[in-house]
């Protein structure tokens, strides 16, 4: 692996940024909820970005939506790992009466499409955030638990495990002291790729009007409402879907590199 990743490094400081502008931006200039001057003004020293067509400030919109959809999607991928971790470890270590039906669950979930159940479990719940985080959480498990049995099951046999066990180490000793530490860097990085995915979620269903609702400002319910303006005023659509694309590829980046780096066989190719 080469030492220099300009797409990682590049990945980094945009995460960053990202962070730091969600948590400093909405409340930088002007409230993200509550207009504050007409509708449509072009960028200025008082309105960075202008105003949308309810008057309100786009750049605090805009670092708003960065901040639900980051605790969104860390919330979400911080569910799907506790659970998928628990459930794939179930499947190989668990006793044969649970692991047999809770992996065939597992494997069921996978018939689903994931953003159709999603849209499913917000219809039954109800709208808001919290069901979002439980709907995309359901559909995100699934994958984490089959990734984790895999590969405890291909290292139930390594010799460290053999080993452990023949000093008379208990299951949950070998788990906790064996196999997650080696597993931790893998769910690390194929966590950071999932966030990604986490918030093209979140920002469907809201785009679809089923996810974040007003007055709260989400970066797809901006672009769904800047479709209409897109002709007269192309930046309301160029701002929101700007900054989805390059949180996307930003999280991509990372985590490739963080599994790069992390993965013994990849650091030697």
């Amino acid at each position: 692996m080469k030492r220099r990743d300009p797409l990682f490094w590049g990945g980094v400081v945009f995460l960053v940024f990202l962070v730091l502008f969600a948590i400093f931006g909405p409340n930088l200039r002007h409230n993200p909820i509550t207009p504050v001057g007409t509708n449509f003004l072009p960028p200025s020293s008082q309105y960075w970005l202008g105003t949308d067509e309810l008057g309100r400030d786009i750049f605090a919109r805009l670092a708003e939506g960065a901040r639900i959809s980051l605790f969104v999607g860390f919330a979400v991928q911080a569910i799907a790992l506790t659970v998928g971790i628990i459930v794939g470890l179930t499947g190989v270590y668990g006793p044969r009466w649970l692991a047999g039906p809770i992996m065939r669950l597992t494997d069921a979930m996978f018939a689903f499409p994931d953003i159709l159940l999603a849209i499913l479990i917000i219809g039954v719940w109800g709208l808001g955030i919290t069901p979002v985080i439980v709907a995309l959480s359901i559909t995100a498990w699934p994958g984490v638990a089959r990734l984790v049995k895999t590969q405890a099951a291909a290292m139930n046999e390594r010799e460290f495990v053999v080993a452990s066990r023949a000093l008379g180490a208990g299951t949950l000793w070998t788990v906790t002291r064996h196999v997650l530490p080696h597993l931790a860097p893998l769910l690390t990085a194929v966590a950071m790729v999932e966030v990604a995915g986490t918030i093209l979620g979140e920002s469907a269903l809201s785009f679809l009007g089923i996810g974040v609702q007003p007055p709260n400002p989400s970066w797809g319910s901006m672009i769904n409402s800047a479709r209409s303006e897109m002709n007269s005023h192309p930046t309301l659509l160029l701002w929101p879907c700007l900054l989805l694309s390059l949180t996307v590829f930003a999280l991509n980046f990372v985590g490739d590199g963080m599994r790069r780096r992390l993965d013994p066989r990849a650091s030697q190719q």
